[in-house]
């Protein structure tokens, strides 16, 4: 399946992005100008060894979203509404992680801070921009640390868990298992994405940690849960 990382020149964008394109998954990186996309692909090249990456490209978010069918949007807060507005026409049918954490840095506050939205959750509010539309919302990728993500020589396995929740339980099985792909992440099933709330706010407290204990690897695991599959 072919994977759009829109946002993917950022830093947990392109973390994403390394990570897939490791497991040899079709990626194109998203951003809102193509030239950009083109630049983070030659990052990606050079980080990876300046090997000629044939399951990687870049393009704008618009063609990104056309192309794939599975889309991860890891833009900042203030960048959703107008990404989700560009793509809306091109995401039919498919199925659209939202990694976005509202963050009072994004509006000139801490990072350790979170800031409620009206809809609830980052994830819930692209569920009612994207309406009528027919994407799956997954929220996911949310508590999984960029360095963690992109440091892929220090850290090849990520010791965190992915909490994951969606209303669509076939998306969400989907999403799943293309995550736990990547070496040491395990998934937690949260249930509907009104849990999306909850599992966002993590972020600010796991960026604190991070802080205090100056590090930059900080995560989590869920335990007691045993091998029964919701």
């Amino acid at each position: 399946m072919k994977i759009a990382v829109l946002g993917g020149t950022g830093d947990q964008g392109l973390g994403v992005v390394i990570r897939f394109v490791q497991l040899g998954e079709q990626v194109i990186i998203g951003s809102r100008k193509a030239e950009k996309a083109e630049k983070a692909v030659e990052n990606v090249k050079e980080l990876l060894g300046g090997n000629d990456l044939d399951n990687l490209k870049g393009l704008s978010n618009e063609d990104a979203a056309k192309e794939a069918e599975i889309v991860i949007l890891t833009v900042p807060i203030l960048a959703q509404k107008p990404t989700l507005d560009s793509v809306k026409d091109f995401v039919e049918g498919k199925i659209f992680i939202d990694a976005t954490v509202p963050l009072q840095s994004n509006i000139g506050g801490k990072p350790t801070t979170y800031f409620t939205l009206w809809e609830g959750s980052a994830a819930e509010r692209t569920a009612s921009i994207l309406k009528g539309s027919g994407a799956k919302i997954v929220s996911a990728f949310n508590n999984i640390s960029s360095s963690s993500l992109k440091d892929f020589d220090k850290k090849p396995e990520i010791d965190c868990d992915c909490l994951v929740s969606s209303d669509d339980n076939e998306a969400k099985k989907t999403v799943i298992e293309l995550i736990e792909k990547i070496p040491g992440i395990k998934c937690v099933d949260c249930g509907p994405l009104e849990q999306a709330r909850t599992v966002e706010r993590i972020t600010a407290l796991l960026i604190n940690l991070n802080i205090r204990y100056k590090t930059h690897y900080g995560g989590l695991r869920i335990t007691g849960l045993g091998n029964k599959k919701p």
